[in-house]
């Protein structure tokens, strides 16, 4: 009878050499991979900036820092002034993300933690296919059909505040137009509404239901337990969702350059027709030349200085949220 060999309990079934000296090299190789597209990102922005850096430097030189901040903007005569531009841009976003945001994530809420899914599967379609329409659409529905409309309720509102302290700085006014900055905010309010609610909703879905289950077992109401569960859970992504719709907001070309009125003006009627950055240099880069197109490129420059600011902003804030959530 022969000897029946005992395996050692101390060791493994099976020699674990091959898989031991697969997955370092794998993990390696992995982890390489993902520092070099994390760093291809960065050179990517550097090379951007450093770019239209050097295209720029002839407006620079030639208009000097008085002239860039001014709001003269006058090609025929070699005045550059970006501000009015740098409002204009600041300005639609600003109106867009106020309009935009709550109710993109009332709508995202609705459809999370209200409907039953087979009421909220058709809407998320709609608004997945809202998303993807072309901004040339949105632009030209803006200037043929929605501006013509406003044109009667902004000469309305505007007639009705004229004398009130504020308002009438903001809504009234004489040279009141369809096409203005609201109007250029309400249509990127429309466009960037779908996607800051698709993406806030597939944040919000990622809470675990047993945060939701635990916080309904102490007691809270839904509203409560949005607020103390799912809200602390997804801050973070619905914040990212929002600076990816105002990104879009501030970079929109066609549709802002359409309903904005395409007018270089700052002030703070709301009702009055204004530009942006995007919105001039689509209109006027193809017949640019010299220190003209080095002033457009330099504009460019600002929207990719003003968008990085924001971004890093908007970190600060979600972070700073997320240390005193953990201190709480």
């Amino acid at each position: 009878m022969s000897a029946v060999t005992q395996a050692d309990p101390a060791r493994g079934a099976g020699s674990a050499h091959p898989l031991a000296q697969r997955r370092p090299l794998g993990d390696r190789g992995f982890q390489i991979l993902a520092i070099a597209a994390g760093l291809l990102v960065l050179v990517i922005l550097v090379l951007i900036a450093v770019t239209t850096a050097q295209q720029s430097t002839d407006w620079f030189t030639t208009v000097g820092a008085k002239g860039i901040f001014s709001t003269n903007w006058d090609p025929a005569t070699n005045n550059f002034g970006a501000m009015a531009f740098v409002y204009g841009t600041v300005i639609t976003s600003v109106i867009a993300i106020i309009i935009a945001f709550p109710v993109s994530i009332g709508v995202a809420l609705l459809l999370t933690e209200v409907v039953p899914a087979r009421v909220a599967r058709p809407i998320v379609t709609v608004i997945d296919l809202l998303a993807v329409v072309p901004s040339v659409v949105w632009g030209l529905w803006g200037i043929l059909v929605f501006a013509p409309w406003l044109q009667g309720i902004y000469t309305s509102i505007s007639k009705g505040v004229k004398g009130v302290p504020v308002l009438d700085s903001l809504f009234g006014g004489p040279n009141v137009s369809g096409a203005s900055f609201f109007t250029a905010g309400l249509i990127l309010a429309v466009m960037i509404t779908p996607i800051i609610t698709s993406l806030s909703r597939e944040v919000i879905a990622t809470v675990p239901t047993i945060e939701r289950e635990g916080a309904y077992a102490l007691g809270a109401t839904r509203w409560e337990m949005i607020r103390g569960a799912v809200w602390p859970h997804s801050q973070g992504g619905v914040v990212s969702a929002t600076l990816v719709g105002l990104g879009r907001a501030m970079g929109e070309t066609i549709a802002a350059a359409l309903v904005i009125g395409s007018s270089a003006q700052v002030t703070s009627h709301l009702f009055y027709t204004g530009y942006s950055i995007p919105a001039v240099i689509a209109n006027q880069f193809g017949e640019a030349s010299g220190t003209f197109r080095s002033a457009l490129i330099g504009l460019g420059l600002f929207l990719f200085v003003i968008t990085i600011v924001v971004n890093l902003a908007a970190r600060g804030i979600v972070e700073r949220s997320a240390r005193r959530a953990r201190g709480a």
